[in-house]
């Protein structure tokens, strides 16, 4: 905590945030205990035969727990106690939230393949290696092989994963292997098991831990082996205070152990795949599925389709795909990356456009609930009757769709279809993510419906048919990587299909089929992908070419903020080898008013000291400012 203060130059209290989860800071955690009776020595029983049955228990086995000892014996626990034959001990127990997933210890051989690539993993020299494979090639068998050998070194092993619907089934996997020897720690998980789990690691009691990004502050002593599965996934970054990357702190973290960290993914972040280029990180590639088997992928142009009259969220082809995969006993995965029924509510007298009232941003229509909702501030409201601009009512009309919506048209279009729904509005509640991953495993459903939760990681060997709803649709983004967070998906999703010994098929519903970014993906080719990606940052001077920086200021006022903004950059203007692409409006977010200066270097400590002058400048004015320098954060 005080090497983080001193770097980021802020508060010891800070930066004991970054370390300590917030049930630890404020005690506000009950601790479990439980009473155990332990035998001692032989007392007399004389016509107390339950007494000499219950002395006779606990001889036999030394102690037991004192609730159920009393449902079996009674009043002859206390009796014992009283005669000094038995004693109390109250414990602390501490509880596994995935207790239920733990089965016997379960070892797969390796192929060729992944036993060329653990051997590659321990002989190179590199502190960080970047695993590269295909989607279905063994990288989790991989992992569970290294973290084996780092726990029988009496070693703690790391395994990070970027989302939550993504720990059931590493949990599972890793239980399978190492028993009771592990700990979860996500925040899905109540204060009271965070605490638990936190306790088991200080206290080197596991040597096993998986979470999401938290789990990278847990209090390790002796770390072996940092392993985070699809380090490309931007779940891995904290966008709230205390703000940090987990790639970032995992990297610091396997320097400060001197242990390795392995870098898994099917399609590396750029950054990290030219790393691994140059030989900064070390590389090992898996090129091949475990079955030998890609799945055939196939592109569906939604602009003939339409024109032809088909259906506008479900193409034919499609149509009857789902059909024969539902006919087979086989299950689909459907894949649309937009929640809610629909994204866009507009008045056809006027074109008003419904929008939250605290952010520029479009309230999507929840229909079951019948409500509008922001996506970004999660403000509610009920659906107007009439058009809050031109007061003409019933003349509401429903732009785009969401998975609510594609889950009415799916009923609707085939009758008997049993879909599964999985998005941030049906995974809420505690364990809704085991729960409903667990019911499609079962083959209780047909098609699992969800956005990108579904996209990446998931495993089920009767998933044959994976279909991609306005595939392209994050190719219309601004952002500069939005071109590469679309290939990574639509790469990833096609990865869901035919893992298992069946065939699998890829169905993609494109605007554009020419797009590099779709071709690359019905390709499978990642390396294709990154020359012709890679050109475009080098021309236009993005990352990692260039280390992107940015600040954002924040007021309740627009002509506040826009000032400010453009004092502070008038201020640090015209600084050597920095480059000042000015100052650009974001938009509302949450009844605050945003403006970015973003800024380009090769020189990432003259980054970094600029952003320090910059925070310590503005620090005075009553103005939120978030730093950020590429994908890690340095400031708040």
């Amino acid at each position: 905590a005080k090497k983080i203060a001193a770097r980021y130059r802020v508060p010891i209290a800070l930066a004991l945030r970054l370390f300590l989860p917030a049930e630890m800071r404020t005690g506000k955690v009950a601790e479990t205990y439980r009473t155990y009776v332990r035998y001692l020595e032989d007392v007399p029983t004389k016509n107390a035969p339950q007494q000499a049955a219950c002395l006779a228990y606990l001889r036999e086995h030394g102690e037991a727990d004192a609730a159920e000892l009393r449902k079996q014996f009674g009043a002859a626990v206390n009796a014992l106690v009283k005669k000094g034959g038995v004693a109390l001990e109250k414990r602390r127990v501490l509880r596994d939230p995935y207790k239920e997933v733990a089965g016997e210890s379960i070892s797969r051989a390796l192929t060729s393949a992944q036993a060329r690539a653990v051997e590659t993993v321990e002989r190179t020299n590199k502190t960080v290696a970047l695993l590269h494979g295909v989607t279905g090639s063994g990288k989790t068998e991989l992992y569970l092989q290294l973290a084996q050998e780092v726990v029988e070194a009496g070693e703690t092993v790391l395994v990070l994963v970027p989302e939550i619907a993504l720990t059931p089934q590493m949990v599972k996997r890793v239980t399978m292997r190492f028993g009771a020897d592990v700990a979860i720690y996500h925040s899905g998980l109540s204060p009271q098991q965070k605490y638990e789990q936190y306790q088991l690691v200080a206290k080197g009691r596991v040597h096993i831990v998986v979470g999401t990004r938290s789990a990278v502050f847990m209090p390790f002593a002796k770390l072996g082996l940092i392993v985070m599965d699809e380090e490309h996934d931007n779940s891995y970054k904290q966008d709230q205070s205390p703000r940090y990357h987990c790639r970032d702190v995992a990297l610091w973290r396997g320097r400060y152990h001197h242990c390795k960290v392995l870098l898994g993914s099917a399609t590396p972040s750029l950054e990290s795949y030219a790393r691994a280029y140059k030989q900064v990180y070390g590389l090992v590639s898996l090129k091949e599925r475990i079955n030998k088997q890609m799945p055939k992928i196939d592109l569906v142009d939604m602009k003939g389709s339409m024109r032809k009259g088909a259906h506008h969220l479900i193409a034919p082809a499609l149509k009857e795909a789902i059909e024969q995969c539902v006919m087979r006993k086989e299950q689909v995965i459907l894949l649309l990356n937009r929640r809610g029924h629909t994204p866009i509510l507009r008045c056809g007298e006027c074109g008003e456009v419904l929008h939250c009232p605290h952010c520029d941003s479009a309230m999507a229509y929840h229909k079951q609930k019948q409500v509008l909702k922001c996506h970004i501030c999660d403000t509610t409201t009920a659906v107007p009757t009439a058009c809050p601009n031109c007061h003409a009512t019933q003349s509401f009309e429903y732009i785009g769709y969401g998975t609510q919506r594609m889950e009415e048209a799916l009923l609707s279009l085939l009758p008997g279809i049993r879909v599964l729904r999985m998005d941030r509005d049906t995974t809420t509640q505690k364990d809704a993510h085991e729960r409903l991953l667990e019911q499609f495993e079962n083959q209780e459903y047909d098609i699992l419906l969800g956005t990108q939760m579904i996209a990446k990681g998931l495993d089920f060997e009767n998933v044959t048919l994976v279909g991609i709803l306005n595939a392209d649709a994050g190719l219309a983004r601004s952002d500069y990587a939005c071109v590469e967070e679309t290939f990574d998906l639509l790469y990833q999703a096609c990865g869901r299909s035919g893992r298992g010994a069946k065939a699998g098929r890829v169905m993609m519903q494109v605007f554009d089929t020419e797009h590099y970014a779709v071709r690359c993906a019905m390709l499978q080719d990642y390396e294709q992908f990154f020359y012709h990606e890679m050109r475009y940052r080098h021309l236009a001077g993005y990352p990692p070419y260039r280390y992107l920086s940015s600040v954002v200021l924040h007021h309740a006022q627009s002509d506040v903020a826009r000032e400010e903004s453009e004092r502070l950059l008038a201020q640090f203007q015209g600084r050597k080898d920095i480059l000042f692409l000015g100052v650009s409006e974001l938009g509302k977010r949450m009844d605050r008013f945003r403006f970015r200066i973003l800024m380009k270097s090769k020189d990432q400590d003259r980054m970094i000291q600029l952003l320090h002058e910059m925070y310590a400048y503005h620090a005075s004015a009553k103005m939120r400012t978030k730093i950020e320098l590429d994908s890690e954060t340095v400031g708040s």
